[in-house]
């Protein structure tokens, strides 16, 4: 197993579906975005972990060129720093065919579409790191071969780099046409483009790697999150944080106040943000087969104290005749129509895609700072929330709502924008 999530059962059920055992837990890197399960799956199967060179609390380091024999397959320790100092990548040898290594897992070094990010240490290591990283990338994996398979640790939607793919996996060959981090004219060219990369980094990044440093705590099985009446959780109400994983119409028709708004498709990736590490969660859900996915992602992300669900969802709530919040949403065609001055403009969409393009006049406050950044929107004007779709801007407006702010959320958002045809800016880079 490679890089394994908290939530590991799956891996047993898989071992045991082809009458295999799991002998080994290798890391790729200390992960600063999730809770590796390394610890988890070596309670339950005995399997020995291996890192990178750096001091963990648990499992033992894996040195450059070490090879671990499973069957017919070869895998190959190769160290390539950047990413994080310890960061190794594991190429694939099966003998059946060869001595050629036909596949690498190239964990946060090398992903589709993209490389990881260099700025872990902080911006005054990036040059150092970067340089790190392209001779790692030019130096060790793409010397490998067009031919082989790489299989990365994170795809689309992970702030653990920029512009990464959908797919899954690719070949080096693909990467070396289709990448453009591999494009560049050389390491200085590299260096500067990292240097300029733009990503947000979450709070909760500290968290996790000091839990992936130490040992994670074991979970032994998945919290089971068990109905919670209406009427006892508005008794606990101000101990709790409420997280409402429903859509942002039905989060925008009738919520619990002061909910957070984390639609299941961004929970894994905003939760962090947001959620309270302090607070048992509260899950509100539009049925049962949100919550198993609710509680892996949050479990994922080192919330361990899942106190419930509300119990009947939002129906019993009404029924319970307990307080409830709402606003408006609109679509792009609504701002054409409204003709007066006083809306405001707040897009929290990331640095990066609010530096591609934006509508004129909005104010950029990325969604992970707007609790620290509140003072900045107004409180006597209306506030049309823009990002992407519409997604993070129900989140948005869980907040703005929560701090006693008007807001409303553009569904469709700068994509339905641009489709009706109102003014667009496109910022040069």
């Amino acid at each position: 197993m490679i890089d394994p999530r908290r939530d590991c059962e799956t891996y047993l059920d898989i071992a045991r579906e082809n009458d295999m055992v799991i002998t080994h837990i290798l890391e790729t890197h200390r992960n600063e975005d999730y809770v590796t399960g390394s610890a988890e799956l070596q309670a339950l199967t005995g399997a020995r972990i291996l890192h990178g060179d750096l001091d963990f609390g648990y499992g033992a380091t894996i040195t450059d060129g070490r090879e671990i024999e499973l069957g017919s397959i070869v895998l190959r320790a190769i160290s390539t720093p950047g990413h994080t100092p310890e960061s190794m990548c594991y190429g694939i040898v099966d003998r059946e065919g060869g001595l050629e290594t036909v596949g690498a897992f190239t964990g946060d070094t090398l992903l589709v579409g993209g490389v990881g990010r260099t700025d872990l240490l902080g911006p005054e290591n990036i040059e150092e790191m970067s340089a790190m990283q392209y001779d790692s990338i030019f130096g060790r994996l793409l010397p490998l071969g067009d031919g082989v398979v790489i299989f990365p640790a994170h795809g689309a939607g992970s702030v653990c780099g920029s512009n990464i793919a959908s797919r899954e996996d690719s070949t080096i060959g693909l990467e070396k046409a289709q990448n453009p981090w591999l494009q560049v004219g050389g390491k200085e060219e590299f260096i500067a483009l990292k240097r300029n990369e733009m990503l947000e980094r979450p709070y909760y990044f500290d968290r996790m790697e000091e839990v992936n440093l130490k040992g994670q705590p074991l979970l032994g099985r998945l919290p089971v999150a068990p109905p919670v009446r209406a009427e006892d959780v508005w008794r606990s109400y101000g101990d709790l944080a409420i997280v409402d994983v429903r859509s942002p119409t039905s989060y925008a028709a009738s919520h619990i106040p002061g909910s957070i708004s984390l639609p299941l498709e961004i929970l894994p990736h905003y939760g962090g943000w947001i959620v309270p590490y302090d607070r048992p969660v509260l899950l509100v859900t539009d049925g049962q087969e949100q919550l198993a996915p609710s509680i892996r992602a949050l479990v994922r992300t080192g919330y361990d104290d899942i106190w419930g669900h509300l119990q009947g969802g939002m129906v019993a709530w009404h029924a319970a005749t307990l307080p409830t919040s709402s606003f408006p949403v609109w679509s792009a065609s609504a701002i054409g129509e409204r003709k007066d001055g006083d809306l405001f403009y707040l897009d929290i969409r990331m640095g990066k895609e609010w530096n591609e393009v934006r509508a004129p006049d909005a104010h950029h406050i990325f969604v992970g700072h707007l609790p620290s950044r509140i003072d900045e929107v107004p409180g006597d004007r209306d506030i049309v929330i823009l990002c992407s779709t519409g997604m993070r801007g129900s989140l948005a407006a869980s907040i703005l709502k929560a701090r006693g702010r008007s807001p409303i959320n553009l569904l469709g958002g700068l994509t339905g924008w641009m489709r009706a045809g109102l003014p667009i800016s496109y910022i040069s880079m």
